[in-house]
């Protein structure tokens, strides 16, 4: 029989491991970019270390991560989980460290390292690469996918597979072309919203406080007065509003609860503390600084940069002496530290987030092999999917998962029965992740 031909649409996590995959079950692959360069937002990943996927180790708990939408990814993660991930990239030179949260990062060379990894995988099947070639039309035929319409080019095909990405960072290619394409094979794609992504808010903070790293904060969400969502880490004070993990975590939640009602976040600075010991360590302090004024009693407790935050929100005056202040003005700047009111006012859109939620409705996706079930020889693999993560190497693992599984499953479905599987498992483990 010969090889069947497939073709895979936008180079970058899924459909480098999806192309590679492919070629090494058999098939002859062309991978089309419209870039000129291969993996373009791969080079952003982690502030370009690439944050390659996470270590959680039970299979259970890293699929919790999704949310509900985690059981898609069952299927894929027991064949080409995180620990395959790992061996695939260790196979190819790529030596690993893991920090804080259990992130998983390049020890050495950052997104350069892990894209050339890729690109000497494409090396070993012979991917042939069409670069700078934007794909513009899918036609069909009798229920099946026929051939693309590159611009000034066509290619067909036996078997496809979209990995176009969602719309987040549009200056890398991901621009939305992909919903384009699913849609002329009759797939629902659910309303794509930036995600992971900094958030505005309506106030803007004082000078000092822009730029500073808050670190050990908690961030809460309210919804007309209900709390609907709670993050603690890293918070970055910014000129519009907030970014940094917690913020990025929460975005999707914030920019529904914007949409909803009346939303309201409230930042904790002292979440290790309770309302009375705070209020205790504030009297200690005040103690120390009897002599002096208000303004000048915060040094040992906050970050230098958001005190003139804390003086705005607070009710005892900047001048006012220390020792001058009651318990009543001491007992509301705990309750302020503890709970200091922002007012969110939306994401700041995708040509800032991180990935992109939504996409094309996983009810119309076979989980095991990433094929439509609608046109039978089209798949879909990464961020086009309606499904994504938090930070912390899950949305990465996402496109490796389904990526790997794509281009195998394109490769496998022609395979003749009594020949069996096309494909090696040296890098596949005994038991799910």
């Amino acid at each position: 029989m010969t090889s069947p031909k497939v073709i895979v649409i936008g180079g970058g996590a899924a459909g480098l491991i999806a192309a590679g995959r492919a070629a090494e079950c058999g098939a002859r692959v062309i991978l089309v970019e419209k870039n000129q360069a291969l993996g373009a937002k791969l080079i952003l990943s982690g502030k370009g270390r690439c944050n390659i996927t996470n270590g959680e180790e039970d299979i259970d708990r890293f699929l919790s991560f999704y949310g509900k939408k985690g059981k898609f990814l069952y299927s894929a993660f027991s064949r080409f989980g995180p620990r395959e991930t790992l061996a695939f990239f260790e196979k190819r030179g790529l030596r690993t460290v893991m920090e804080r949260g259990k992130r998983i990062f390049p020890e050495k060379g950052g997104s350069e390292k892990v894209i050339n990894c890729l690109i000497e995988y494409l090396k070993e099947g012979r991917v042939e690469i069409y670069r700078s070639r934007e794909a513009l039309n899918l036609e069909f035929h009798g229920g099946r996918a026929k051939r693309f319409i590159l611009r000034g080019q066509e290619v067909e095909g036996d078997s496809f597979i979209i990995c176009t990405g969602g719309k987040s960072f549009p200056k890398t290619g991901s621009t939305g072309d992909g919903y384009r394409f699913a849609q002329r094979a009759g797939h629902a794609i659910i309303t794509p919203k930036p995600a992971l992504c900094p958030v505005k808010l309506r106030d803007k903070w004082p000078l000092p406080a822009r730029g500073l790293n808050l670190k050990n904060v908690s961030l809460s969400l309210f919804l007309d007065g209900v709390k609907i969502s709670e993050r603690f880490g890293e918070l970055l004070l910014t000129h519009f509003g907030i970014s940094g993990p917690i913020a990025m975590d929460m975005s999707r939640e914030i920019d529904d609860a914007c949409s909803e009602g009346s939303s309201e976040l409230y930042l904790d600075l002292k979440p290790a503390l309770t309302l009375e010991v705070l209020a205790a360590r504030i009297g200690r302090d005040f103690e120390k600084y009897a002599g002096g004024i208000f303004r000048d009693s915060l040094k040992d407790l906050l970050p230098r940069g958001i005190i003139p935050s804390v003086l705005e929100k607070s009710a005892i005056p900047p001048e006012k002496r220390v020792s001058d202040i009651s318990s009543e003005e001491r007992n509301g700047l705990a309750h302020l530290l503890k709970a200091m009111p922002l007012a969110p006012s939306g994401l700041l859109g995708f040509d800032w987030s991180i990935v992109t939620s939504g996409g094309v409705s996983l009810k119309e996706i076979e989980p095991a092999t990433m094929k439509s079930k609608l046109a039978e020889n089209l798949f879909f693999a990464g961020e086009i999917l309606d499904i994504d993560g938090p930070t912390g190497g899950f949305n990465l693992q996402m496109c490796w998962s389904t990526g790997y599984i794509a281009g195998e499953s394109a490769a496998e479905m022609y395979a003749l029965p009594e020949n069996g599987r096309r494909c090696n498992d040296d890098l596949q483990a005994k038991k799910p992740v």
